[in-house]
Parts: C-alpha cells; structure tokens; sequence
C-alpha cells in the first residue's frame, strides 16, 4: 500500500457541502460587485431619462440623439415630438431619441411672457395704457 487510507479518506472533499461554498463565494461577491457598481446605477439612469421624457412639454430646449439642438413645439403624441431646430424648420422625431433637456421652461413665466406681449390666442386681452413720461433732459415747452 502506497496511499495511507487516512490520506485517501480526505480526496473526497472538494465536493462536500462546505468545500463548494468557498468556491462559490467569490463568484457570489463578483455578482454582488457587479450589481453595485454596474447594473443598478444603469437602471437608475434610465428611471431619469424615462421620468424626463415623459415630463416634456412645450419650450423645453432639447437636444436629440444626433446632437440636433431644438426647442419642442408640440408633443404630437406619446411617442412623437414636433421639435424647431430653425426658423420655419419644424421636425418630428421620436420621444425616445431625446438624450438631454438643457433648459425646462417655467409655465407660469411663460403664460406672463406671453400676456405681456399680447398673445395672439387672446384676441380680445386688452392691456393697460402707459402713460409716457416726460424725459429730464428735454425742455418744457411751455
């Protein structure tokens, strides 16, 4: 006999029940690493970009996926956005092809902007005269 049977006895354990989790706990903490550091910031990423594009409207400066700077005209529908990338130039390309919104537009501003410059939709808004004052530098005729 070459092999003393105490030493034979022991070729069996690479395979029971403790000796497999230690070969299995650096692939388990490789998963965890990975889904720290990898997976679950992805997903994050992309809850924001979703929140964002569902939260677009009209005025938001946008830029698309081409690197297109524009400003939304219309959101047509659920999928789709009428974006000015010019004067007159007016395209329409697909929610999800929006990477970044660079400036979101505030709808009360907007509303008292477009008030003060008599919106076209308000036909019959009248605003207040303003009295001109007479200038200091100027000489009363008088």
């Amino acid at each position: 006999m070459l092999i003393s049977p105490a030493y034979a006895q022991g070729v069996g354990g690479l395979f029971d029940g403790s000796s497999a989790m230690v070969q299995f706990l650096p692939l388990v903490l490789i998963f965890v690493v990975f889904y720290f550091m990898l997976i679950r910031p992805q997903q994050q990423k992309q809850k924001q970009h979703r929140v964002m594009l569902d939260a677009l409207r009209r005025g938001d400066r946008v830029v698309t996926g081409g690197g297109i700077i524009g400003t939304v005209n219309r959101v047509a529908s659920a999928e789709e956005v009428e974006v000015d990338i010019a004067q007159g130039v007016r395209v329409r390309v697909l929610r999800s092809s929006i990477s970044t919104v660079m400036a979101k537009t505030d709808p009360g501003a907007a509303r008292e902007a477009a008030n003060e410059r008599g919106s076209p939709r308000r036909r019959g808004a009248k605003t207040p005269a303003k009295d001109k004052e007479p200038v200091a530098d100027e000489p009363d005729k008088a």
